[in-house]
């Protein structure tokens, strides 16, 4: 008996151990981007994944072209310019432009489409056409470069501002990752953009001035063709840049399982084949989609809380649930108690009568610090309305208005006003003045005989 009790202690000792060491639900991955600055952010929601020097001012290089592209795209869906338009480089368009920066080899005189020059510009980072473009948006670059200024103000950039149209560097010429990212976000809702930057290879029809061009991209993320080993499952677009001062850049996106992400990294190292900004997207949108799902945190049918209820005799209250089942993106060990709620009420108490279904407030859920998710709250229930308690609530509210009690107050006066002049002035008419006396005594004039 003594055996066993040892043997099941023994046992039970072994069990416990086993629990205690059985790993818990993975921890989020810690990550550091090799960049300057770097951003992930999930597009459903602009929820941000990573962040690192993301408000930082940092020289773009050529992913300047995503909003130059934009505004040329912009100007097309206004009818200022047509995609098939033809349009004829002027000599100015040239001036300025690094000898060796990257180019299609478009000349001065040679015309091209409007659809082409925008090939050019996002596959091979063409500097020619950004200018070219620009004069065909606005008339002359420096208008062009204010129109880029003040629609990335529109966008909410804060740290940005553009000396010219393509990114050649310029001290001046300044944004940052989170800017990057609010330019791109508006650019990937134009499809023409984005079947541009998707594209992995183009040929430019002959023009007055050369042969047809083969165009291959330079997002080594979509495509192997001049640098192999970076492709990634699910990439699509947007735009590289690279110069001395800025280092390589990428902004790109990927859609994985119904969620698409976004990602900037800048200021990346690259020597030959080995280009960090690729590899460094490719890790990040491992770190996004690995560690991070969309979860439901608020379900239709869950009972909030009860609001206090006024001008009813059957209830005192009324449950409120959300409108709707509620969804986040959130990292996959997070708990319920790491969410905080915050129910903001319309009313503090609701006035009867009350419908199932209206909206009595709002629920929103935030999780460290960043509010991620939000539902209106609806009563779950029908509440009527007692006539008594409403006409004398009706009563009270009338006389409540501050025109209502204004106009009380001026008869309250003149009421004052009729109860003196009545007590004292028509008194003292009543029983003013005496009769006048008369001094003296009166002569007396009788007959003379």
């Amino acid at each position: 008996m003594k055996i066993r009790r040892i043997v099941s202690l023994f046992l039970l000792s072994i069990l416990m151990t086993g629990l205690l060491l059985t790993p818990q639900a993975a921890a989020l991955e810690a990550i550091d981007a090799k960049a300057t600055a770097a951003l992930l952010v999930d597009l459903d929601g602009d929820i941000v994944l990573y962040g690192k020097n993301e408000h930082e001012k940092r020289y773009p290089a050529s992913i300047t072209k995503v909003m130059t592209a934009l505004l040329v795209l912009e100007a097309v869906d206004e009818g200022k310019l047509s995609l098939t338009q033809e349009i004829t480089a002027s000599k100015s368009a040239f001036k300025g432009l690094d000898p060796d920066g990257s180019s299609a080899g478009i000349e001065p005189g040679e015309t091209m489409t409007v659809e082409n020059m925008l090939y050019c510009m996002l596959l091979v980072s063409a500097n020619e056409t950004c200018n070219i473009l620009a004069e065909a948006v606005d008339g002359d670059v420096p208008t062009f470069v204010e129109h880029m200024n003040r629609r990335a103000e529109e966008l909410g950039c804060k740290d940005t501002h553009f000396a010219n149209t393509n990114g050649l560097h310029d001290p001046n010429h300044y944004t940052s990752a989170w800017d990057i990212y609010l330019i791109a976000r508006e650019a990937m809702k134009n499809e023409t953009f984005m079947t541009i930057c998707n594209t992995i290879a183009y040929e430019v029809p002959a023009t007055n001035k050369s042969e047809a061009r083969e165009l291959h991209t330079t997002n080594s993320l979509i495509s192997n063709w001049r640098i192999l080993g970076y492709l990634y499952d699910g990439a699509s677009g947007i735009k590289t840049g690279t110069t001395d001062e800025a280092g390589h850049c990428l902004v790109s996106s990927a859609s994985r399982h119904g969620r698409t992400l976004i990602c900037v990294v800048l200021g990346c190292k690259g020597e030959g084949d080995a280009i960090e900004s690729f590899s460094e997207s490719a890790r990040l949108y491992d770190y996004g989609f690995n560690n991070f799902s969309s979860q439901i945190i608020l379900e239709e049918n869950e009972m909030i809380q009860e609001v206090p209820v006024a001008l009813s005799k059957e209830n005192s209250a009324v449950v409120v649930h959300p409108a709707n089942d509620v969804t986040a993106i959130l990292p996959n060990d997070v708990k319920p108690e790491d969410l905080e709620r915050t129910i903001t009420l319309n009313n503090e108490t609701a006035l009867a009568p009350i419908a199932a279904g209206d909206v009595l407030g709002k629920i929103t859920i935030s999780y460290d610090g960043r509010e991620c998710a939000s539902a209106d709250l609806l009563a779950q229930y029908d509440v009527s309305a007692s006539r008594f308690l409403t006409v004398k609530y009706q009563i009270i509210q009338f006389f409540h208005k501050t025109w209502v009690q204004v106009v009380l107050v001026l008869l309250i006066i003149l009421a004052i006003a009729i109860f003196v002049w009545v007590k004292f002035f028509r008194r003292n008419r009543r029983y003013g003045g005496r009769r006048p006396q008369y001094k003296g005594r009166r002569s007396y004039r009788g007959h003379r005989r």
